[in-house]
This record gives structure tokens, sequence and C-alpha cells, in this order.
């Protein structure tokens, strides 16, 4: 059986078989508090912080970390424990948001690197090693998906670390991202942009808020909910190009992200020009494009549609997903519009997480799963055909 290879999309991914639910009788415990990693203040200031990767084209895969000095941007690697012999240089910065300054902020692209194969890390001359496995070029392939909030970035960096410096972690743009403060911080995404640093530059896009990477067979376009999506924008003429570029044949799949979503019964985010706006303006290029299946986040809770266009079942129009119940200092979204539309099968305001399983170029299997205190309970599935190889829309 093959070996399956995960890696991480955050939140902030059925005309054939379609798994009909409806919101289940579950009740959550009362909510802990709020769980906050704070600095080592007895750590060396060399020593690698927050550590996380992202893929970088088809080949690389960019290591960011931080520390409290100004050290050199370089990491070593290699395909042994141990045996470290290849090395990269990157680039650092730091940046201030009111009366925040962080640390250093390293960023090092290492590459090329051989698809599905095991590579050891170590950020700096000093320090633990890290290692990653590399997504493979073929199918099967599996990817997680989550939504999380996440202000508090050094401690979210900290909390991250052990997966995220494992897994490329892949990222969408939020509203709690935004951070533009009138007069005294105007610019937007300052944190964001310094930390999250993604493969805009390698998809044709002129922003970090928008861009696309291909994994095996899966092509997957990740749209900024909180910048410019008109038709005159210049993310609306990236995705009009960027889709224009995508070979069918060579990837069956389409998978795209944002943030706020385009369909949503939940009573929350109703109305929002970021959802209704930016389905006005970009519904019709994803229909004609094929997209298969469209995740999004914002709503604190999970729902899953039918393949939809304008507002209607269609066979040939995405899967709409949002899965923006990864875990929130806000609570859950627990109130939902009655009479549940016809277009939404599956609704429940419980923590979850979800999991594409890409099988092959013509199936992929669809989880949520619940996350039942210490278990992770699968509670929604289903299993999709591709829109690239199915009669009646090509």
């Amino acid at each position: 059986m093959a070996v399956r290879t995960w890696f991480s999309i955050l939140a902030l991914a059925m005309v054939v078989v379609q798994l009909i639910g409806t919101a289940m009788a579950y009740e959550r415990p009362p909510a802990r508090k709020m769980y906050i990693v704070l600095d080592d203040e007895d750590q060396d200031p060399t020593h690698p912080d927050q550590v996380h990767i992202s893929m970088a084209g088809a080949d690389k895969m960019r290591i960011t970390w931080m520390t409290k000095d100004e050290t050199p941007a370089e990491v070593h690697y290699g395909t042994v424990q141990g045996q470290l012999g290849s090395s990269a240089t990157g680039s650092t910065r730091s940046y201030e948001y009111a009366m925040y300054t962080s640390g250093t902020i390293h960023d090092v692209v290492i590459g090329p690197l051989n698809a599905n194969t095991v590579y050891y890390y170590r950020c700096g001359s000093s320090g633990p090693e890290f290692s990653f496995k590399t997504p493979p070029s073929q199918f099967p392939i599996r990817i997680a998906v989550a939504d999380f909030y996440q202000p508090l970035w050094d401690s979210f960096g900290r909390l991250v670390e052990p997966l995220a410096s494992q897994r490329p972690w892949m990222t969408a743009t939020g509203n709690h991202d935004v951070e533009k403060i009138i007069v005294v911080h105007p610019e937007k995404f300052t944190s964001y942009n310094a930390r999250w640093h993604m493969p805009f530059e390698e998809s044709g896009s002129t922003s970090n808020l928008y861009y696309s990477f291909e994994v095996a067979g899966v092509q997957v376009v990740v749209l900024g909910s909180y910048t410019d999506f008109g038709l005159d924008s210049d993310q609306y003429k990236w995705l009009q190009a960027d889709l224009g570029k995508v070979d069918r044949k060579r990837t069956p799949w389409l998978v795209v992200m944002l943030h706020a979503p385009w369909y949503n019964s939940n009573s929350a985010h109703q109305g929002e020009e970021e959802s209704d706006g930016m389905r006005d303006s970009m519904e019709e290029m994803l229909y004609k494009a094929r997209v298969d299946v469209v995740f999004a986040g914002h709503v604190h809770a999970y729902e899953r549609f039918d393949r939809v266009y304008q507002g209607k079942t269609d066979k040939c129009g995405p899967v709409y997903i949002t899965i923006g119940d990864g875990g929130n200092r806000e609570g859950l979204a627990t109130k939902y519009n009655d009479p549940k539309p016809d277009i939404s099968l599956f609704r429940e305001a419980s923590f979850g997480h979800g999991q594409l399983n890409v099988v092959d170029v013509n199936t992929m299997e669809w989880t949520w799963h619940r996350n039942d205190d210490d278990q992770s309970v699968a509670a929604d599935s289903v299993k999709l055909k591709s829109l690239a190889t199915e009669p009646g829309c090509n």
C-alpha cells in the first residue's frame, strides 16, 4: 500500500457520491483559558525560535525562523541525520507594529529537493536539527485543512513549531491579519507579510496575499479576501492569468482557498463585502475553470455545500466547504439560519479539522473530524470526482 504523505494548509480542501447530513446533537465542553507560549528569557539569543516551512516552487522549501539577536540567515541540510553537507543563505528582517518590535526574522530557500524524500536541517550554525518530508510527485497525497485565529504572533509561532517545522504550511490571510491602525500604523498585513512568506513570486503574483502552488496532481490557488478583488484589481487579473495556465491533464485537481466564505448559512458574518462582493466578482471565473473545491474559514463552525453556482446546485460547480472551526478565542458560531438551504448538505458548530485525501486523478476523499477532547472524531465525509474528467462539464 502506498505511503500517504501529509502537508498542511492554514486559515486562515460530488457529483457521484454524496453523504448528506444535518447538524448533529453535540455540546462542546466549556472553553478553556487562552494558552500562551511565553518567551524563554534564559534562552540563547541566537537560538532559532518559531521555525516553520512552506513550499517555494516545484522543488524548493522555504525555512523561516526568528532569533532575539541578529544572526546570519543560513540553513544546513541533507538527507542523512547528522550529516548536513548542503547549505543555503537568505535574508533577515524585523518590523515594528505600534509598541511592538519583532526579533530578527530569517528567510532561507533550500533546494532543489527530491520528491517524497526526508530532509534534515538546522537553522544557523548551532541549535536543534529538524526534519521534513517533501511532497510526492504523484498520487496519493493528503492535505490537512483548518482555520486558526493568530493575533499573538510569537506565541502562535512557538505553539505550532513542532508541526510547522516538519510539514509545509500554506496560509491564507484572514480579517485578524489585517492589523491596520489609522495614523498609528496605516499599512496592512505587516506582521503576516514579515512572518509568513508564501510563494507568490514563483506563481507570478505581485502580492504575498494571493498566490498558487502545485503539489503532485493538485493545483492550489490561494486568494486574499481582504485585498482588492474587483474586476480591475491586480488580484483579479492575476487569477485570470493563473487559471488560464492550469493544465488539467497534468494537474487534474483544482482547489481554491480563501478566508471569507462565498456561501454560508450560519447567522455569523452574513452580508459582508469580502464574501458577497468577492463572489460576485470571481465566481464565474472559478466556475468556468471547473474548480473542484473551495475552502473558506472566517465563520467559526463547519459547513459543507453541494456543487454550487450562483446559489443553485450545479454539477459543474465547486463544492464549497467552510472549515472555520480550527480554534479561536471568540468561541463557536452556534446559530444557523433556518430553514437549512437545500444546497447546504452538512453543518455543525464544533471545533474540528479536515483531511483531503487525493486518491488518484479521478477521486478525492474529504473527511471532517470533530475535535472531541483528546480524540479526533470523523463526523462528515464525502467522495468527490474531478470535474476535469466529469462528463458534461468539459
